[in-house]
């Protein structure tokens, strides 16, 4: 068989998920990572007595089922509520010889509070070492100051890593991309976690400059951010087709070599089989990939007409420029993926994200047009669109669909 399949044996029980070497960290990362995010009771840290035993089995058997099947990096974040907690008392009865662990703390103005946070999360994970730090959320230039000034954050992640309790230091972003370029760019990070997938490839540059950097390179969240495709439209389900929409999501990314591995972010067992799926047909990814991105373009192209999709992004202004800090390019883009994949559930949610992301998804959404925020106020900022007198109405339509329902974000910091 194969080496680069996926291995399943007699029973479907043992799996083997290839690897790849993690840039200049040479940790031979599997391609699927087991992400924690969804690995925990409660989004606030509650008192070890108030973990719910039904709750700690799922996850537990859920990591135990994971590790058979070759997902031996974990990652989770401090602000991940009982993430840490939970999964260091699961990997306390798990063994795993290969296990790779990774934690994930913000910047802090005051580098003794990043160190407490630091403390905490080991105490929490019950280890005295973890193999991977993100720097959690550069997402602004004051993120990235905060964290290389001298004497800042990176300074004491860098003590750490002398001490031996850390072994890589990367960093975890939503910002835009200059600003992840001039991160990697400093030299100083030796992995980054980002976002990239087939609905949003803005992060294409990123790739090349971390990849020119030897950077390991994870991709987070490829199925909810990569358009809730757990709950695919109908369209989508059949442009996909003869794969699953996350097959192909997590087979598009993968084609690409530069991405060493995807975030599986998993709430029971049953979560982790459609994504060994696709991997089962790794050796096929291009021609499979292909037809099937033919598939949605034309159906973009059908939906929303080539004049449109080669020029809707041009002379936009930014959502801090903008009247209502609207962020109109978000929801034209959100308005892209309506029209063309019938992506209503992923357009709503995002949509109501917009004034409660905070800078993980800055801006507002289009609720405060005609009401604090006028046409004539929006035309202003639109003179360098060449669609600036459709915008408005796209706004209207969004807001009328999508609009009226805000939620906040799960976690913030």
């Amino acid at each position: 068989m194969n080496k680069n399949k996926l291995i399943r044996n007699k029973g479907l029980k043992e799996y083997s998920i290839p690897c790849r070497r993690f840039g200049r960290t040479e940790i031979q990362m599997p391609i699927l990572s087991l992400g924690g995010m969804r690995f925990q009771q409660s989004w606030k840290d509650l008192e070890p007595s108030e973990i719910n035993n039904h709750e700690q089995n799922i996850l537990k058997k859920t990591i135990n089922e994971a590790v058979k099947k070759g997902f031996h990096h974990i990652e989770t974040a401090r602000h991940y509520g009982t993430s840490e907690l939970q999964i260091g008392w699961a990997l306390a009865e798990i063994d795993d010889p290969k296990r790779i662990l990774q934690t994930k703390i913000p910047p802090n103005n005051d580098p003794s509070l990043f160190e407490q946070e630091l403390e905490l999360s080991l105490s929490k994970l019950g280890v005295e070492k973890i193999d991977l730090l993100a720097i959690h959320g550069i997402n602004l230039p004051e993120h990235l100051d905060m964290t290389i000034r001298s004497n800042g954050c990176l300074d004491v992640a860098r003590r750490w890593k002398n001490n031996g309790v850390i072994d890589h230091i990367g960093f975890s972003t939503h910002a835009e991309v200059d600003l992840i370029i001039k991160a990697i760019e400093t030299g100083f990070f030796d992995y980054v976690n980002l976002h990239w997938y087939f609905i949003r490839q803005d992060n294409e540059p990123v790739l090349e400059v971390a990849s020119a950097n030897d950077m390991g390179i994870f991709i987070i969240s490829p199925t909810d951010k990569g358009g809730h495709l757990h709950t695919p439209s109908q369209k989508l389900l059949d442009l996909c087709s003869p794969l699953h929409p996350i097959e192909f999501n997590d087979l598009f990314c993968l084609s690409d070599k530069r991405v060493h591995t995807l975030s599986v972010g998993a709430s029971k067992p049953e979560d982790l089989e459609i994504h060994l799926s696709a991997i089962s047909k790794i050796d096929d990814m291009h021609e499979l990939t292909h037809s099937i991105v033919k598939k949605l373009l034309n159906a973009s192209y059908k939906s929303l007409g080539q004049s449109w999709l080669t020029t809707w992004d041009e002379g936009l202004p930014r959502w801090d420029e903008t009247p209502g800090e609207i962020n109109i390019p978000v929801l034209l883009w959100l308005n892209n993926l309506l029209e063309a994949w019938d992506m209503e559930n992923f357009a709503r949610d995002r949509y109501g994200l917009l004034g409660r992301g905070g800078h993980w998804f800055p801006g507002e959404n289009a609720d405060s047009l005609d009401c604090e925020v006028s046409e004539n106020d929006l035309q202003k900022v639109l003179i360098n669109s060449p669609w600036g007198s459709e915008i408005p109405s796209i706004l209207r339509k969004l807001k009328d669909r999508l609009g009226g329902k805000r939620r906040d974000r799960l976690w913030g910091i």
